[in-house]
């Protein structure tokens, strides 16, 4: 049985269907647990093969291990939530990337790494969910995004502008989705303690500490504080928000 949602005390997913990427750490992990626990039948995408996990935490959950730039990966997630559950109701676009460069050492391959993830992949698997939310009479598409793609920051070039590209594009869905029933929005996300950034660079804990004292709220945020805000935009409780870059920031965008 799904168990209730704190927020309105009943299962506001029961019945929906959500596909969430990168699911298989951090925000996108945490993202699928308080979906799971709300009642939504879910496809769980990641490239890692550790995402086949969550059907044993979660039962029902079905994974797809997928690398989410390639074209057909969009294909293949939306046709096993309509395939397994009927449709599909919500998109959490959740893979991420990062890259930190300054502008004269980012090579092209190291730009288009980025933005394969961060906006191509977005893209292609918002498109694909246009496709199956239309033949539902609408639905619900939220991304993560970050403080990155509306403040500049050194070093950030590439993903900078790849979020700064998601952001824009989360605004075009939402116009085009409007009159189909869907809404579009993304969480400008600030620092967060995940493992994310493990693969870029040996000193990532270091560097995710190190930002704690730049935000009014004195630390960096939980991968369940993220989640619950993309949950939020992703359930009827923000039934007139559509187009917005919602910020959780810790109000570093504030300053």
């Amino acid at each position: 049985m799904a168990s209730a949602n704190p927020s309105t005390g009943t299962a506001e997913f029961a019945g929906r269907i959500a596909l969430v990427t990168g699911a298989a750490r951090g925000v996108g992990r945490e993202t699928v647990r308080l979906l799971h626990g709300r009642g939504a039948r879910l496809v769980a995408v990641d490239r890692r093969p550790e995402v086949d996990e969550l059907a044993e935490e979660f039962p029902g959950v079905r994974p797809l291990v997928r690398d989410v730039t390639g074209e057909t990966a969009a294909r293949d997630a939306v046709r096993e939530a309509v395939g397994a559950f009927g449709g599909l109701d919500i998109l959490v676009n959740n893979a991420g990337r990062t890259l930190n460069k300054q502008i004269t050492d980012t090579t092209a391959r190291d730009w288009d790494a980025v933005m394969a993830v961060n906006a191509r992949a977005s893209f292609l698997f918002a498109r694909e969910a246009f496709r199956a939310m239309r033949d539902r009479g609408g639905g619900a598409i939220v991304s993560t995004g970050s403080y990155a793609g509306t403040v500049a920051l050194p070093d950030g070039a590439a993903y900078s502008a790849s979020k700064g590209a998601l952001a824009q594009l989360t605004k075009v869905l939402a116009v085009e989705g409007g009159p189909l029933g869907i809404r579009a929005n993304i969480v400008a996300a600030g620092v967060i303690e995940t493992d994310f950034l493990d693969a870029f660079r040996p000193d990532s804990r270091e560097y995710l500490a190190s930002f704690a004292g730049a935000q009014p709220l004195g630390r960096v945020a939980q991968p369940e504080e993220i989640a619950e805000v993309l949950c939020f935009l992703a359930s009827p409780r923000s039934g007139f928000v559509t187009g917005a870059v919602v910020a959780a920031d810790g109000g570093f965008t504030a300053i």
